[in-house]
Order: structure tokens, then C-alpha cells, then sequence
């Protein structure tokens, strides 16, 4: 074979090489004998996008001493290398990019042949596990709440039911009588955690996509709640505002998750706020095509420093003035949230202190229509 010939050969042979690597969703990057960068693909180019890559060392992309030893372990011993790197933002290898907090990364390293490339000794692979690994993190944090959450009522009823064994215990019917009514109390609450874990496994897992899109009367719903949670309202006198539910909104969704937005919005700004004299003003209406619903009310307030976090699944705000035994689950939130997500809309709440706590939905314009045309359209149908 001539030298133009192999020289062509090479020079198409390199260009497939390149292709092949360019089609890596990992970043792959290699070094030459000097350690500097000597060739990156399509992957890592858009990974460090505005930073120059060749001649530099890799350690000024990925400035984490765990990764600095790994390189040179692969060198110095000639094995492959990989491990699982979890970093605080300010060492992420995207740098200013990062905005996702802890951020996680699969290293792989090896050494090259010298017949494997003319300049390259050194391969590196970079892959963003980043949603994974916080994926993982809000499994185990969820198992660890849940498991925390369940055992401190559970281990309660178990202690009054010892009590209750023992010799004599069911003789004293007055004790007995309250330790069983603190026992149901808190079964009560095994129970409400356990349907609030399935009904957030249910909007987490994909079922979302089965909810029963249908036209329904919000008026009504509400009725429903208020109705649901009389006892409460009677018990703290409590006064439910809902004239600014305008009675010609009709919310095309799922009811029953509309039911339960409503209700735990409701039930957690009485629960919040437990001394008489609470007002709570509920208001929907429908706006150039967007549908706004709120709950406020003029109690104690959210401290400002927690409304971030509100949300998160069994986050509750330690405001020190409630007289209930009986905690909520810390979940009702974290429903309310991915139950108006999965139908599209956005939740957010203001909060003033003593003044008014308003949570307010908004839905976008294909998911709320107007009584008035509901009407219009079955008449012309």
C-alpha cells in the first residue's frame, strides 16, 4: 500500500473514530503523556461549553481531591478506575451552570495503550447522575420519614395496650376507657399517614395519566369539605368564608383529588391555628380563560424562613402554639402540590403574620371553563 494511500485509510479511519466517539452521550475525555487534554467529544464540548478544554490539565474542570487521586492511582498502577463522586455545587464540573445543589458524577478511568492513539495515554468518562442520585435520596429520606412517622404513634398504642394487659388493667373501666380512647386516636393517625403515603405514591408513580378529566361544579366541592369538616369549624368556631366562590365556576379535573386540595388546605389552616376566632375566606373564579382559587385565612402566619420548604413531604413548621396531641402527618402539602400539578396548575402562598396566610391556585386556561359556556355549549350540542 502506497503512503498516500495508508495516509488516506488513516485519515478516514480517524474520522470514523471521531464519529463514533462524538456519538457517546458520555463526556469522554483524553490526556496526553503530559497530562494535558488532548482530544474531547461532542458530549464534553457541550459539558463545558465556553471553556477552553485542549492543553488543559482535567483537573481544572473537576476540582475535587477524590478525583485528582483517582488519576493518580490509574497512573501510577495502569488499572481502570470508577467511582461514584457526590459534590456540593460549588465543585461541580459544570460549574456556574450548576444550580441543583449536591450534584453526582460516574468517573471512569484508563490507562491507553501507545498504539491506541498517537498522543492520547490517558481516558476519561464523565457521566451526569445527578437526577438519579436525587432520586435516591428522596426514596430513602421518604422510607426513613415514613418508618419515623409511623413508629412514634404505633409505639404508643403498643405501650397503652401493655398497660392494659396487665393484671387489673380492664378492671379500672375509667383508665381503660381513656387508654382506648387515646389508642384509637392514634390508630386514627397510623391511618391517615398510610392513605396520604398511597395517595402520593399514586401521583408520583404515573397514575396521574388515568385521572378522570371531567367537567364538575367547584361550588359543590367546597360545600363538600366544609361539610366534611364541620366538627372541626364547630369545635373552634371558626368562620368559612366562601362568598368569593363564584358559583358559575366549573374546574375540568379530577374531583376526587380536587376534593382532597381543598380539604387539606382547609384542615391545615385550622390545625394551624387551633384558638377560636379563626376566618377563613375561600374564593374561586374563572379570568381570561385562567382559573384562580385561594384559601387564606388571619391566623398565626407562616414564618417566612419555612415557606420554601412548605411543600417538601413531612416539613412541618414548628410554630409552638398548638394544643393537639395529635400532629398532622406533614404530608397534606406535599399532596396538595402534585395533586395541582398533575392537573396542570401552580400553587404558591404569601404569608403575613397575624395579617393573612394565602395559598392560591392557578390553572392554565384548558383545564378551567365558565359555567355559563358549559351551559352554552350542551344547549347547542
Amino acid at each position: 500500500m502506497s503512503p498516500e494511500n495508508l495516509d488516506a485509510y488513516s485519515q478516514i479511519f480517524t474520522t470514523a473514530c471521531d464519529a463514533l466517539l462524538d456519538g457517546l452521550t458520555d463526556a469522554l475525555l483524553l490526556c496526553d503523556e503530559h497530562g494535558a487534554i488532548c482530544y474531547a467529544n461532542v458530549a464534553a464540548k457541550e459539558m463545558f461549553v465556553g471553556r477552553e478544554l485542549m492543553g488543559r490539565v482535567p483537573q481544572d474542570l473537576f476540582p475535587d481531591s477524590r478525583f485528582m487521586q483517582m488519576i493518580e492511582t490509574c497512573r501510577s498502577s495502569g488499572t481502570s478506575i470508577s467511582k461514584r463522586l457526590v459534590l456540593p455545587q460549588q465543585l461541580s464540573p459544570l460549574g456556574a451552570k450548576e444550580h441543583r445543589g449536591d450534584n453526582c458524577w460516574l468517573v471512569e478511568l484508563a490507562m491507553l495503550p501507545a498504539q491506541a492513539h498517537p498522543m492520547a495515554r490517558l481516558r476519561i468518562m464523565l457521566r451526569d447522575l445527578t437526577a438519579e442520585h436525587q432520586s435516591e435520596q428522596v426514596r430513602k429520606d421518604f422510607v426513613a420519614n415514613a418508618s419515623h412517622e409511623l413508629r412514634t404513634p404505633l409505639a404508643i398504642i403498643q405501650g397503652y395496650l401493655e398497660n392494659l394487659l396487665e393484671n387489673g388493667g380492664l378492671r379500672d373501666v375509667t383508665q381503660a376507657q381513656r387508654f382506648l380512647h387515646i389508642m384509637d386516636k392514634h390508630t386514627e393517625r397510623v391511618v391517615r399517614i398510610i392513605d396520604d403515603m398511597l395517595m402520593i405514591s399514586r401521583l408520583e408513580s404515573g397514575e396521574v395519566a388515568l385521572l378522570r378529566q371531567e367537567p364538575f361544579d367547584f361550588h359543590s366541592c367546597v360545600n363538600d369539605v366544609i361539610e366534611r369538616l364541620e366538627h372541626m369549624i364547630h369545635s373552634q368556631q371558626a368562620i368559612i368564608n366562601t362568598d368569593g366562590v363564584d358559583k358559575k365556576t366549573v374546574i375540568n379535573g379530577d374531583r376526587f383529588y380536587w376534593t382532597q386540595v381543598m380539604f387539606n388546605l382547609v384542615e391545615n389552616a385550622l390545625k394551624q391555628n387551633p384558638k377560636t376566632g379563626l376566618v377563613i375566606t375561600l374564593s374561586a373564579s374563572v379570568t381570561d380563560g385562567i382559573a384562580t382559587i385561594a384559601v387564606a385565612d388571619n391566623g398565626i402566619g407562616i414564618p417566612l424562613a419555612h415557606l420554601p420548604f412548605i411543600f417538601k413531604r413531612f416539613y412541618r413548621v414548628d410554630t409552638n402554639h398548638t394544643n393537639s396531641s395529635i400532629k398532622g402527618t406533614g404530608l397534606g402539602l406535599s399532596i396538595v402540590k402534585r395533586a395541582i400539578e398533575a392537573h396542570g396548575g401552580d400553587i404558591s402562598v404569601t404569608s403575613a403574620p397575624r395579617r393573612e396566610t394565602k395559598f392560591t391556585i392557578v390553572v392554565p386556561a384548558w383545564k378551567a371553563i365558565s359555567f355559563l359556556d358549559e351551559v352554552i355549549n350542551r344547549r347547542i350540542q
